[in-house]
């Protein structure tokens, strides 16, 4: 009888601690299937077989002043689908531990395409007045209290900056008002220049690319449910090469190359019962990283015999706006500007090399208008995104085109997720 007693009793406990460790232990699985089916009516510039869409092509005329690249295309892809498993376990340092890995089939370039990526991989810490996170993450010129949810996977881009940086990040809370700051590498997202799109550039510099910014948001009153606005500043340092190299004979020169970019950020958003209105204006320097139409030109050679140059960053203003209603059908547009102002300082020579993604796109416009419908875990999503972008030519010391030619492209996006 005792035995059987204490046997019942150290069921119980056991039973009592793994119920303990339950709490402290644990992965919730979500995430969502998701099919895009589009139709443009022009080539395009893109990623993943024409998923992610930057921009139409420029004119490519043949022998006969026709242009190629205005011929319609289509596709239908699900490489969007995404998996994520959010960690919890026990308390660390005084602070709440959390953790997230997320995937998805949209993979590094269109030869692995559909193959599974890492998208995001961080841990948290967070005590009542400071929260840090490390590991790969949204950039935060990246703001996840205001973007666009548009159906397009580019989410605004290049309008809206979008990329995803291993980081260190702090986010210290008062009141209504959080401070974040935070040092970024390079992965997935990269800078454009001499040796192609690689984070050599920054990791050369050997000082991560610096971010600093200041939010505000509440859940607000009366008809305002919720608002959210922020200013945000990044400092950024590449190193484009270590040596000048080449020729006949062979030569090679070590130099000290360096270029220097500021990025200003601020946004609004503002939630209400039946609408939801978000705004942002950012300035950039040599933000290809971000999927901008941005980079950097050679300023002038500065060492003759060596080759040794400097470098000066492209600029460029963006501004964009959505306006979208909320419930079961939602309704929304979204639309913006981006004007290229070319380099910060004047080239000795027009001619010189200038890197980047983009470059020589003057001006760009954009207009979604939207559809939504919702049904429990099921979403229909219907879109119509216009893209106008201004493609320069004969350019000054400041690399601002004299003459611009004009093309456009329409698209038809039709989009069936399923959430879990």
């Amino acid at each position: 009888m005792f035995r059987n007693l204490l046997i019942f009793l150290l069921i119980i406990l056991t039973g009592a601690l793994y119920g303990q460790d339950e709490k402290k232990y644990g992965i919730t699985w979500s995430g969502f299937v998701k099919t895009d089916f589009f139709y443009d009516s022009r080539q395009t510039v893109a990623a993943r077989e024409g998923h992610f869409l930057l921009w139409p092509s420029p004119e490519k005329l043949d022998s006969y002043g026709d242009d190629v690249n205005a011929r319609e295309a289509f596709n239908i892809l699900s490489v969007q689908s995404r998996l994520t498993a959010s960690l919890t376990g026990p308390d660390a340092f005084g602070a709440v531990t959390s953790g997230v890995i997320e995937a998805d089939f949209f993979a590094q370039a269109n030869d692995n395409i559909n193959l599974l990526r890492l998208r995001h991989a961080y841990v948290k810490l967070a005590w009542p007045d400071i929260e840090l996170l490390a590991g790969q993450y949204w950039n935060p010129l990246f703001v996840t209290d205001c973007f666009p949810a548009t159906v397009s996977f580019n989410t605004g881009t290049p309008l809206h900056s979008f990329a995803r940086n291993p980081q260190v990040r702090v986010t210290y809370k008062n009141g209504n008002f959080y401070i974040v700051g935070a040092a970024l590498g390079q992965r997935d997202f990269a800078t454009a220049g001499p040796a192609g799109t690689t984070g050599t550039y920054l990791r050369n510099a050997a000082m991560p690319d610096m971010h600093l910014q200041l939010h505000f948001k509440g859940s607000g009153s009366g008809t305002v449910t919720g608002y959210a606005a922020g200013i945000a500043v990044a400092y950024k340092e590449i190193v484009p090469r270590l040596e000048n190299s080449g020729g006949f004979p062979a030569y090679s020169f070590a130099v000290d190359e360096r270029v220097k970019g500021v990025t200003l950020l601020a946004f609004s958003k503002i939630t209400t019962d039946p609408l939801i209105v978000k705004m942002e204006a950012r300035y950039g320097e040599n933000i290809s990283d971000l999927l901008s139409v941005s980079g950097f030109a050679v300023r002038d050679v500065t060492n003759p015999i060596t080759g040794e140059s400097e470098y000066t960053p492209l600029k460029n203003l963006s501004v964009w706006g959505e306006i979208h209603t909320r419930g079961q059908v939602e309704i929304g547009i979204f639309g913006g500007y981006l004007i290229n102002m070319g380099t910060r300082d004047p080239m000795s020579d027009p001619g010189n090399d200038v890197y980047g993604l983009a470059t020589d796109i003057r001006s760009l416009l954009r207009l979604s208008p939207r559809i939504v419908f919702n049904s429990g875990t099921t979403r229909v999503a219907f879109e119509v995104e216009y893209t106008s972008a201004q493609y320069g030519d004969d350019y000054d010391l400041n690399y601002i085109p004299s003459v611009t030619t004009g093309v456009s492209n329409l698209r038809a996006l039709a989009a069936l997720y399923y959430f879990f």
